[in-house]
């Protein structure tokens, strides 16, 4: 029996056009095929998988968890088939739209600095950042690379290493004079300990004593979701705050953060990594520029 051949990335653009346009007909229009056919194309697509991608109402169509799925999928592989062609026509030069998930704090103070360089360097290639400190699914937020601090989970996610930086309490100086430099870690009950609204692998400052290292619950009447507005709660003098060292570098070195506490300061780091999807297969030339920039220029210390 001869094979029937089947234009896979066309379904997938058809059925990409159905759920973006919202419907049959707009879709219809946009592919300059008859709903019919489109409806059609879309019930083969159902039959050959085995599941149903939409639930069709006269009102509006709804796509199934199935369907949801299949969409990140299909959105996934027609960007990678874009950037092949792309690639292939302009001798592999970088280029396209990247994804970037990044914290704030890494945002602030590491990635904006050097960001004129790499568009100067890839002219082609367009950077779609978004910034959180929350952990974030790759896959469904259809990102390219993240860049995470942390120990990482164990994963089909692919890491490389970023470098590492020391922690810190700091204060402000107005607030220091108010409420008196702490000294051991009885003073900190009477401080605003300022920290994060979100789960963390560690929750409170640790702090290194004669016997064992113990941990400082934070307890300030203020918590944040990212690093970047903690160190500007510090700066405005709400409270004490344990930041990264590359944050808080430039504030002390100007005087308008304080280290205290250094005696007690356990000298753990938190290291850095650029993650993304894949186990060691290749990767699209515009996100391995990304990759590579950030390894050479992208550094935490």
């Amino acid at each position: 029996m001869a094979r029937i051949e089947i234009n896979r990335a066309g379904e997938m653009a058809v059925f990409l056009g159905v759920v973006e346009q919202g419907g049959f007909s707009a879709a219809a229009r946009l592919w300059r095929m008859t709903p019919s056919a489109v409806s059609k194309l879309i019930a083969r697509l159902e039959a050959r998988l085995g599941a149903r991608l939409v639930n069709r109402s006269t009102r509006r169509l709804q796509l199934t968890p199935e369907g949801c799925a299949f969409y990140e999928r299909a959105t996934r592989i027609l960007a990678d088939i874009d950037d092949a062609e792309r690639n292939a026509g302009a001798g592999e030069r970088p280029v396209g739209p990247v994804r970037l998930n990044t914290s704030a704090s890494y945002a602030r103070h590491i990635l904006s600095p050097i960001l004129p360089d790499f568009l100067d360097r890839y002219p082609g290639i367009t950077l779609d950042i978004v910034q959180t400190d929350a952990v974030i699914d790759i896959l469904a937020e259809r990102t390219d690379v993240a860049v995470r601090a942390g120990p990482l989970k164990s994963s089909s996610l692919v890491a490389r290493k970023l470098g590492e930086t020391a922690m810190v309490i700091v204060g402000a100086p107005a607030y220091i004079r108010r409420f008196g430099e702490p000294r051991t870690i009885a003073d900190l009950e009477n401080h605003h300990r300022l920290g994060f609204n979100y789960a963390r692998v560690l929750e409170g400052w640790p702090l290194k004593t004669d016997a064992e290292p113990v941990v400082m619950p934070t307890v300030g009447r203020v918590q944040v979701s990212d690093g970047e507005a903690l160190r500007q709660l510090a700066l405005d003098g709400i409270g004490l705050a344990r930041l990264a060292a590359f944050t808080a570098r430039d504030d002390i070195a100007a005087g308008r953060l304080v280290p205290v506490l250094q005696p007690l300061n356990p000298g753990d780091h938190e290291v850095f990594h650029a993650i993304h999807v894949g186990q060691g297969g290749p990767l699209p030339a515009r996100v391995r520029a990304l990759l590579d920039f950030l390894a050479d220029r992208g550094r935490v210390e």
